[in-house]
């Protein structure tokens, strides 16, 4: 009967720890975007958070430090990039040419202008007017809605972002004095894991900052090369927004540069020359900016230690199956995958006992190995 009791509460125990998982996975699985990107966010900052460390005592302060170096450069730009709008906005408004008849002209049809003029609470009783407003109110509160919605999930990428890394070591170190083995296999694993997210997600922020650069060379190269009545508008502050558009999957890139083709397009057309122009930076932009960097640069700085081909894959194929983050987990995924091959898949094969370096392999286990062909020691958890 003993026994019996015993066999029950262990089960009970297994069920409660089971409906606990499957809770845990649902949470993880409807808000897997924000945890991906929490990650992101902790691997781009975990190397500045490394140094500042060492010159702070409080590991909180230095995590909140980290962060804020990585989101200062954004705000800046962004600033600056709003200052920009707003005087060229003013310089327009300003221009002694305007014509506003041709506005007029647009708006006539739905709102009576003269009575308006003549009456401004006319304007008011207006049946497009109130349509429009009423849409206006719907519409701003869709918007709310998700401007919420979305500051609600910046704020958990953040909190990820910070508690990883002021607690990464005790987690890891946790971690392993539940789950490792005697022979080292699942600290290898976990290490060499660990070693190719930093090269991946590190890489994509190298990644905007060298497509940063290419885009600013290529823009001011272009306004050299091919002078003519048109011009790029602020070739410098363009490339630099290219570059941090890099960082949206998929779209990124296009975000900047189709729209200042389109620009430059309706240029050409109001002032009935530059053409050429206009169509040598569009395929320019395609090549240089957009399609090598995406093919080439980004799977070479952001997977260094795995195969070429297999990275590149992953950032193709990531974003199709799971959508704007899957550029971010397509890559996890492949690491979590070419690891259990390569250090696991093995042993499991050839039925043998499973140790830190698969058989027939060079490799040095991940304790043992040289911190200079692995990289800053203070770069990579424990």
């Amino acid at each position: 009967m003993g026994d019996t009791r015993i066999d029950r509460g262990r089960a009970a125990w297994w069920a409660i720890g089971a409906t606990l998982t499957a809770a845990l996975v649902y949470v993880v699985y409807t808000f897997v975007g924000t945890f991906v990107l929490g990650f992101f966010l902790y691997y781009a900052t975990r190397p500045v958070y490394r140094r500042v460390d060492r010159h702070l005592r409080s590991s909180s302060v230095a995590a909140v430090a980290s962060l804020l170096v990585l989101a200062l450069p954004v705000v800046v730009l962004l600033s600056y990039t709003t200052a920009v709008g707003i005087q060229e906005l003013t310089r327009v408004l300003n221009a002694p040419q305007i014509d506003l008849t041709t506005v007029e002209a647009l708006v006539q049809p739905y709102v009576d202008v003269s009575r308006a003029v003549q009456d401004p609470q006319s304007l008011l009783g207006q049946p497009s007017v109130r349509a429009a407003i009423n849409t206006t109110l719907r519409s701003a509160g869709q918007y709310a809605g998700f401007l919420g919605t979305a500051f609600v999930h910046l704020f958990a990428v953040i909190t990820i972002a910070f508690y990883l890394l002021r607690d990464d070591t005790r987690l890891a170190e946790w971690f392993h004095s539940r789950f490792a083995d005697s022979d080292g296999v699942v600290r290898a694993y976990t290490a060499a894991i660990d070693a190719d997210f930093s090269n991946i997600f590190f890489g994509n922020i190298l990644f905007a900052f060298i497509t940063g650069v290419i885009a600013s060379i290529t823009f001011n190269v272009l306004q050299i090369v091919f002078p003519s009545s048109l011009s790029i508008p602020y070739p410098t502050l363009m490339g630099l927004l290219t570059g941090a558009a890099s960082l949206i999957p998929v779209v990124g890139i296009k975000l900047v540069w189709i729209p200042l083709l389109g620009w430059l397009a309706v240029a050409a057309a109001r002032s009935g020359g530059g053409y050429g122009f206009v169509a040598v930076f569009g395929v320019v932009a395609a090549v240089v900016i957009d399609f090598i960097p995406d093919l080439v640069v980004r799977p070479y700085v952001s997977g260094r230690d795995l195969h070429l081909g297999l990275v590149m894959l992953a950032y193709v194929f990531g974003p199709l199956i799971w959508g704007w983050y899957g550029i971010f987990l397509g890559p996890m995924v492949l690491v979590f995958v070419v690891h259990f091959a390569r250090l696991v898949l093995p042993e499991l094969v050839a039925g043998e006992g499973i140790a830190p370096v698969p058989a027939g392999a060079d490799d040095t286990p991940a304790s043992d190995a040289d911190p200079e062909s692995a990289g800053d020691p203070d770069d990579t958890a424990a």
